[in-house]
């Protein structure tokens, strides 16, 4: 009888065994292919991710902070880039706030006053500038410098107006 008892429980350890070995080898898989996946996921999310860091480094060429040859050309006048950057968006904003016609917006305003809503600078020397009176809107090309007295001058190079 005992030997029956041990050989019962021999045989419902082993398939316990089997049962826990087989589970697991399931889950095991489970969760390879599960990891596989999003591997997988990870690897391409980086490969776009590679691709737009490599559009906006592209894109930053065309800015006075992402051109080496625009900021070293704003540092040999004795000036940091972020700081002459600042200071020219400064000045085109305060335009806004002017008597009459905006000077730096060569468009007549039809309904109200041209006020310049973005600035994008180009480089060292061109800033493309959005501006609308409500109704009508459209872009300029301004260009700025800093003479010799470090003073700021704009001028505005061409505009276009959008129809409505």
């Amino acid at each position: 009888m005992k030997k029956r008892i041990f050989m019962y429980l021999f045989f419902f350890a082993v398939l316990f065994i089997l049962f826990q070995y087989m589970n697991e080898k399931t889950i095991f898989e489970s969760q390879e292919k599960k990891i596989n996946s999003l591997t997988n996921q990870v690897a391409k999310k980086d490969s776009i991710n590679e691709v737009l860091n490599d559009r906006i480094s592209e894109l930053d060429y065309f800015t006075l902070l992402g051109n080496e040859n625009a900021m070293t050309y704003i540092e040999n006048l004795g000036m940091e880039a972020e700081e002459a950057q600042s200071l020219v968006t400064e000045a085109i904003y305060e335009s806004n706030f002017g008597d009459g016609q905006n000077a730096l917006v060569p468009v007549e305003s039809q309904d109200g006053k041209m006020r310049i809503n973005k600035v994008r600078f180009l480089n060292h020397r061109w800033i493309l500038a959005d501006f609308t009176d409500g109704t009508y809107w459209g872009e300029v090309l301004i260009d700025y410098f800093f003479d010799d007295k470090e003073q700021l001058i704009l001028t505005p190079i061409g505009s276009t107006l959008y129809p409505n």
